[in-house]
């Protein structure tokens, strides 16, 4: 799950005006982290399961996988997860985000810092997929991420005001304390994200070894074709499944004691 997350991180602000549809296709890796830091040094990286982010106006799509997808509806707030491979649609209401938020701040660590962490230049530039691009690093809890950002990227601010513009409770709710997209100063072509090894190594996509996880995303190209309002619609042949009230648990009665 806290991999899906981080896949899923698509922070807020403002609309972009007059803007046309958008589709993003990222390719990735996963793999244990190099301990020196040299890629060349690390295990063999795996294939993971690309990753598409379509908008259309107040709406996204995004499939994580050929497993699941995910569409917000920015106009509702509704979350809606289809899980493809069982036909099985969740839908997740605002009051409901609003509930897992509360939950991860009861149980979050006190200690950790109320500041949010800051984007952090490390002076580094790379040829990334022929674009001149500047290093960034952004060390969040339980996670550091690695940025490669592409000020000259073609239509950069713009496709950039345009992932702004889906404002989603859900990000907020995972709690990924993600930078928010009005802190690049370009588009972000490429993602390093190193999770904590905390995960339990049974968990999808977690090191058997052990050793923290790496995933890298680099994205492979963007368009902005006309995407079909059917993108964002439950397919027919799903069916609906309510998640647990596990939020709105009813007190038990009080036990009565039996006449004497």
């Amino acid at each position: 799950m806290k991999i899906i997350l981080c896949w899923l991180v698509l922070s807020v602000s403002f609309l972009f005006s007059a803007r046309a549809d958008l589709t993003i296709v990222y390719s990735s890796t996963i793999a244990p982290a190099s301990k020196t830091g040299n890629d060349e040094a690390a295990e063999p990286a795996r294939a993971g399961a690309n990753m598409t982010i379509k908008i259309k106006g107040d709406k996204a799509r995004i499939d994580a996988s050929p497993q699941l997808t995910t569409i917000f509806d920015g106009k509702t707030g509704e979350v809606i997860n289809l899980l493809n491979d069982q036909k099985t649609v969740v839908r997740i209401s605002p009051d409901k985000l609003k509930a897992v938020t509360d939950m991860l701040e009861k149980f979050s660590d006190k200690k950790a810092s109320p500041e949010k962490p800051k984007l952090t230049p490390t002076g580094q530039k790379e040829t990334v997929n022929g674009y001149e691009t500047e290093q960034f690093t952004y060390n969040g809890p339980g996670f550091k991420a690695i940025y490669w950002i592409a000020p000259d990227y073609p239509d950069g601010a713009a496709i950039l005001a345009q992932l702004q513009s889906v404002k989603s409770e859900f990000w907020d709710a995972a709690n990924t304390k993600m930078p928010d997209f009005r802190d690049f100063p370009g588009l972000p072509i490429r993602t390093r994200m190193i999770l904590s090894k905390e995960m339990p190594a049974d968990k999808p996509g977690a090191s058997p070894s052990g050793h923290d996880t790496e995933i890298t995303s680099t994205i492979t190209s963007v368009g902005h074709d006309p995407i079909n309002n059917s993108e964002f619609l439950v397919p027919g042949d799903f069916k609906e499944t309510k998640l647990p009230d596990i939020f709105n648990k009813p007190k038990p009665a009080p036990s009565v004691s039996p006449n004497p």
